[in-house]
């Protein structure tokens, strides 16, 4: 299957009924993470979890239900700053919407950074070289 690089986040939910229509909850951590806005419109996909098959994985493995961050610690890598977070700093996205905070960055910086720290729904970087 593939994966639009547009994408902003990804969560299991059940599709409930409520009077007349049908609804599907967005965890708050995904619009605590600065993915996606309330009051915003998205394009929503619906996968079966039916039609994937689990891998199988040994004793000593345990099967993940959250997606792996896309980036490790000590990463190399070039970004684009898009916007900027509450706190003042740099936001890159990366695969699947994955945001990297990037501390004394402004919107529209092209940037070398290294990744100094990474968390399930955002990562820290910093700037090593900076693009002219």
């Amino acid at each position: 299957m593939e994966i639009s690089d547009k994408l902003l986040c990804l969560f299991n939910a059940d599709v409930r009924e409520e009077d007349d229509r049908y609804l599907v909850e967005v965890p708050k951590r995904e619009v605590e993470t600065g993915a996606i806005e309330p009051g915003e419109a998205y394009r929503v996909a619906l996968i079966s979890r039916a039609l994937e098959t689990p891998p199988e994985t040994t004793e000593t493995e345990q099967p993940s239900s959250e997606p792996q961050p896309p980036v490790e610690p000590g990463e190399l890598r070039y970004v684009e700053i898009e916007d900027i977070g509450k706190q003042g700093d740099g936001i890159a996205r990366v695969e699947r919407g994955y945001v990297i905070i990037v501390p004394g960055t402004e919107i529209g910086d092209r940037v070398k950074i290294e990744v100094s720290e990474v968390k399930s729904n955002f990562a820290v970087g910093e700037v090593i070289e900076e693009e002219v």
